[in-house]
C-alpha cells in the first residue's frame, strides 16, 4: 500500500529511464495497489514489463464491497496477480482453501497467479519450516492441471524476512526452493518441476540479489519496498540478468 497514482506514474517513468535491456528469457513485472493499475499500464504501453495485481476475490463478481474480481483484473489489462501473501493471511485471516479458490479464479481468466508460501519466525525455530511449507504448496495448488501448474509461479516468502531488513541467507533461500521442486516433482514430474519458476521474496535489496538469485532453485524475486525506489529497483533487475543468463 505505497504510492499514489501520481507517484506510481513518476516511478514507472524513472524505471523506464534506467531498465537495462531485456530479453524473451527474462520479465519484469509491477504489481502495483489496484487504484495504479490503470495508470501503471498507460505508462508501460510499449515497454517490456508486465502487470499484476496485487490480489483478487475466488468469486467473478457479487455482492462483495470493497472486493476486486479476476475479469476485472484482467480488464484492467493485468497478466499476473499475486495471491496469499503473508500480509493477506496474516491480517485478513487468508487459509490455504481460500488462496487455493483464487489461484484457480486467476486461471479461469487466462491470470498467471504468483502464489505465496512460507513460515513464520516461530514456526523456523521450531523446526517445522519444511512442515509448514509443504501443506502450504500442496494446499494452494490443489487441483490445477498439468498446463495450469506451467502458467503458475511460485514465491517464497520467509514471513520473518518481509520489511524486518532481515532476509534469509543464500543457503537458506536454497534448501526450501529446492524442496519446492521436489514436492513438485512429486505431484507433477520432474520436467514439469523444472519448468516453473521459483521466486524468492523477503528483504531483497540491491545488495543481497545477486547471492540470493546465484542458487540453483531461486529463479527469480519478488521485491517489496526496495522497489519503491527505481535505482534499487534497477540494480535488482540488473542481478537477474547477470545471475540468470
Amino acid at each position: 500500500m505505497y504510492n499514489t497514482v501520481p507517484e506510481a506514474r513518476t516511478l514507472v517513468q524513472e524505471l523506464k529511464k534506467k531498465l537495462p535491456k531485456l530479453d524473451d528469457h527474462h520479465e519484469v513485472i509491477l504489481c502495483p495497489p489496484f487504484l495504479s493499475v490503470a495508470a501503471v499500464k498507460s505508462e508501460l504501453d510499449g515497454w517490456p514489463m508486465k502487470l499484476g495485481a496485487q490480489n483478487l476475490h475466488p468469486e467473478p463478481k457479487g455482492a462483495f464491497t470493497g472486493e476486486v474480481s479476476a475479469p476485472m483484473v484482467k480488464a484492467a489489462g493485468c497478466t499476473h496477480v499475486i495471491l496469499g501473501h503473508s500480509e493477506r493471511r496474516r491480517y485478513f485471516g487468508e487459509t490455504d482453501e481460500f488462496i487455493n479458490k483464487k489461484v484457480h479464479a486467476a486461471h479461469a481468466e487466462g491470470l498467471i497467479p504468483i502464489v505465496c508460501v512460507g513460515e513464520t519466525l516461530e514456526e523456523r525455530e521450531a523446526g517445522k519450516a519444511t512442515e509448514v511449507v509443504s501443506r502450504q504448496v500442496r494446499g494452494v495448488l490443489a487441483g490445477l492441471t498439468e498446463a495450469q501448474l506451467r502458467s503458475t509461479i511460485s514465491a517464497y516468502e520467509p514471513v520473518w524476512a518481509i520489511g524486518t531488513g532481515r532476509n534469509a541467507t543464500p543457503e537458506q533461500a536454497e534448501e526450501v526452493h529446492a524442496l519446492i521442486r521436489s514436492l513438485l516433482a512429486g505431484l507433477y514430474g520432474a520436467e514439469v518441476a523444472e519448468s516453473i519458476t521459483i521466486q524468492y521474496g523477503g528483504s531483497v535489496k540491491a545488495d543481497n540479489a545477486a547471492s540470493l538469485l546465484r542458487q540453483p532453485n531461486v529463479d527469480g524475486a519478488l521485491v517489496g519496498g526496495a522497489c519503491l525506489q527505481a535505482d534499487s529497483f534497477v540494480a535488482i533487475i540488473a542481478a537477474g540478468l547477470t545471475e540468470k543468463p
